[in-house]
């Protein structure tokens, strides 16, 4: 069948498939231990910690003090207030004043302590002010007018609704065209995938050429128009163009030998990409089930965000009533809450991160058991299986992997928070500083989200916990630096090319369509809508691939250590086989072996 190994090594691969799981069985092991318990625990106890946390904001918090707002007392508008001996304003009865009035609101944003805050039982009371979301607000300017209406904000949202209303089967029939358009795109990796590389590499050296040539014609003519003038060379516009094109035409030229350079030197990697590509498109033909994974991990992150932000409503609504001034109240956040506040920002960051990993986790070990099968039409389960592996003995090691990640976010996150803090008062010392750290970490998260999803790979074929998983990873990835290079530039830009394809396509059909449509007043929005959801949908079919093909790459890497194709036979297609080294004198000596 297509994809199996050559039959000159048939017979040696069946005698080792025939061992199992014995000491020269290389693929995904059958006997597992469960792997870095303790970060299991941990993750466990954090969550009891945050559970405690927020049970204590919860009880201290009011959801209504921000979705309906508070007077100068601290009475919830539209709300029948319990009061507090320790100011006698407070307990009164709000409930036919349903509208919080913010006086002086641009000074909110300054100081909201000295801001005039009164419950209202209605906006027209108050010239200028109109009612949105249980507040009277100022009338907006013409300036937010135009951008979304001439009428205001509360009719551009009724225009966009009865635009919606109008064209809903049409937006609907581009969701199914951007669906059917990343299916296409999957068939086109596989099938003609090196046409699509090969087509793009060249497009890039045929533009860095003609933009290379381009300079230099376009430097010695502004140079030859200076030179004509009688001022040349006191001309300080002239000279500062004219050193501008030349240094612009010196950098492309460098750039675009590198470019020629690699691309002649890598050819042959760039082969093994385009193999990659194909054996990707086999496992999932196989697995078309991996394709409906994204869905569970939106799901999943959905709750995550919907919890977070609950969670974090609550955490800004909880306090303790406290005067600011003799006539002014607002609630006050002690040191729980403050912390409770950081304490769930980095629970969302763990959560993501974790629902993340998993998924990673379940593709790799799907794939490494379809690359490590010798017969693939007798796969068994192999989706179900490495969800089992990952929930019985691997959720330990999918903890501490996304706890590194997280980690890195939240110093982000601090670091960007102290800028904020310190803004207006820094100098550009610091301000080159803070740029820089947020560029180390920025760099330092991206490396080690990428060693992290490899170790997640070593982890699935292996059954290693998650530090000698990484060790492993590592070594297999520096071993194989010029393999790695090509497929994280030439295949990665492939698929970016694949969504923004996808993306633009689905756009512009859906120009065509709603040209037609009459009565349509905001056209942009229908397709921003079609478009957001062909880059989700482009997304997530190839962040799976992308990781098939990730997982494929290491798998080889693997086969091609622990296995020789004589003694040792390999795992790997016959197709891939042309990619390793001595694989002619492999094959040669097993012909021998057949003639004999």
């Amino acid at each position: 069948m297509d994809g199996e190994p050559g039959e000159t090594t048939m017979g040696l691969m069946q005698e080792g498939g025939r061992k199992g799981s014995g000491s020269n069985f290389h693929g995904p092991v059958k006997k597992r231990s469960c792997t870095d318990v303790i970060f299991l625990i941990l993750f466990g106890a954090f969550i009891l910690v945050l559970v405690g946390l927020l049970g204590y904001c919860v009880y201290h918090g009011d959801l209504y003090r921000i979705i309906n707002g508070y007077d100068k007392c601290g009475n919830v508008c539209g709300r029948k207030n319990k009061p507090d001996p320790a100011f006698s304003c407070s307990g009164v009865d709000k409930s036919n004043d349903k509208y919080l009035l913010i006086t002086e609101a641009g000074r909110a944003i300054v100081n909201p302590k000295k801001v005039e805050r009164k419950c209202v039982a209605s906006c027209d009371s108050e010239p200028g002010y109109h009612k949105f979301l249980n507040r009277c607000i100022p009338g907006t300017n013409d300036t937010v007018n135009t951008f979304f209406s001439k009428t205001g904000l509360k009719d551009f949202l009724q225009e966009v609704s009865e635009d919606l209303h109008l064209c809903w089967q049409e937006i609907l029939y581009l969701c199914l065209i951007a669906f059917v358009l990343s299916i296409v795109l999957l068939f086109l990796f596989r099938y003609v995938v090196a046409f699509v590389v090969w087509i793009v590499l060249i497009g890039v050296v045929v533009v860095s050429v003609f933009g290379t040539i381009y300079l230099w014609v376009r430097y010695k003519m502004v140079r030859d128009e200076q030179k004509a003038q009688p001022n040349y060379s006191q001309s300080d516009i002239g000279l500062r163009k004219h050193y501008s094109l030349l240094a612009y035409a010196i950098v492309a030229t460098i750039t675009t030998v590198i470019i020629m350079l690699v691309v002649l030197v890598m050819r042959k990697r760039i082969a093994l990409v385009v193999q990659l590509f194909r054996e990707a498109g086999k496992a999932v033909a196989s697995m078309p089930v991996l394709l409906l994974q994204p869905i569970l991990t939106f799901a999943c992150l959905a709750v995550v965000v919907a919890l977070w932000f609950h969670f974090t409503l609550w955490i800004e609504t909880s306090g303790f009533l406290t005067a600011s001034s003799p006539d002014n109240n607002y609630y006050k956040k002690d040191t729980v809450t403050k912390v409770t506040r950081w304490y769930n920002l980095f629970a969302m960051f763990w959560f993501t991160q974790f629902v993340v990993s998993c998924q990673h986790m379940v593709i790799a070990g799907a794939v490494t058991a379809w690359f490590f099968t010798r017969n693939k039409d007798h796969l068994d389960a192999p989706i179900s299986t490495s969800f089992y592996n990952l929930v019985r003995y691997h959720l330990g090691s999918i903890a501490f992997g996304s706890l590194l990640i997280a980690l890195v976010q939240m110093a982000r996150t601090v670091l960007a928070w102290l800028q904020a803090k310190l803004k207006g008062s820094e100098n550009s010392v610091s301000k080159c500083l803070f740029r820089s750290c947020q560029c180390c970490l920025y760099c330092f998260e991206k490396i080690l989200k990428y060693l992290t999803r490899n170790a997640f790979i070593e982890i699935a074929m292996y059954g290693h916990n998650f530090c000698r998983a990484g060790e492993q990873a590592f070594k297999m990835l520096a071993t194989n630096a010029l393999r790695v290079a090509a497929i994280n530039s030439v295949g990665d830009f492939v698929l970016w090319l694949g969504k923004a394809l996808v993306v633009i396509a689905t756009v512009l059909i859906g120009v065509e369509m709603l040209q037609a449509k009459e009565g349509i007043q905001h056209v942009w929005v229908p397709l921003g809508l079609a478009g957001l959801f062909a880059f989700l949908v482009s997304h997530c079919f190839l962040t799976v691939y992308e990781m098939v093909i990730d997982t494929i790459f290491l798998c080889f890497c693997e086969d091609c250590e622990q296995n020789d194709g004589i003694s040792k036979p390999y795992y790997m297609s016959k197709d891939l086989m042309e990619y390793v080294e001595d694989t002619k004198r492999a094959l040669a000596v097993g012909d021998a072996k057949d003639d004999n």
